[in-house]
């Protein structure tokens, strides 16, 4: 086995693995954790077949955006954060097996340089090439319509997660304002005439 095939296949398993997991844990920290693991393992795979501004995007926007999108559904869901925190030291084990697995894809990655386990039948661009105007065309022409509905799917999850936060009873007090319109000064202030007392 060639070493490029071994590093595909050493990627590829840990990036289905780590995304069977994201959907299947209960826990949404080590769900995040298993997220971050399988967007290196796609940089990685993307890496290989020479497409750097694809992993380096997928690293930027995707694995800093895993800590924004863990807070958001820590604060959506409603989470008890000091539990979170007591049970810290518990995550510490699959943090660093995880830890351990992105800095072991990440070396593989810059050792295949060396080693010839990059892609080499790509063909090369030009001088004047512009990776990412291409990207561009081919997500706006070909690929629009997966474009457009990648762009719904995420609409329907930002409804889903505020209809899943405004269910059961509000704890938040609301007026309505139909009824604030039609109030009378009157209603709302009564003068009340009280005698003076003197003190001796």
């Amino acid at each position: 086995m060639e070493f490029r095939t071994f590093v595909f296949y050493f990627l590829a398993a840990i990036l289905v693995i780590a995304s069977l997991r994201v959907v299947t844990l209960r826990n949404p920290v080590h769900a995040a954790l298993h997220l971050v693991l399988a967007f290196f393992s796609a940089s990685g795979v993307w890496i290989l077949l020479q497409a750097e501004f694809l992993a380096i995007a997928l690293i930027l926007v995707y694995v800093g955006a895993v800590m924004v999108l863990f807070l958001f559904v820590v604060m959506l869901l409603d989470i008890d954060l000091d539990r979170l925190r007591e049970g810290f030291w518990s995550y510490l084990p699959l943090g660093s097996i995880v830890a351990l697995l992105v800095v072991a894809e990440m070396g593989l990655v810059l050792v295949s340089r060396y080693w010839g386990a990059l892609e080499s039948d790509v063909p090369q661009a030009e001088a004047g090439y512009s990776n990412v105007q291409a990207v561009g065309r081919l997500l706006f022409t070909e690929y629009v319509y997966p474009f457009e509905l990648a762009s719904v799917v995420l609409l329907v999850g930002i409804v889903a997660a505020v209809a899943l936060t405004l269910r059961g009873k509000r704890k938040s007090k609301s007026v309505d304002p139909s009824r604030q319109v039609f109030v009378k000064a009157g209603d709302r202030l009564r003068i009340v005439r009280m005698p003076a007392e003197k003190r001796d």
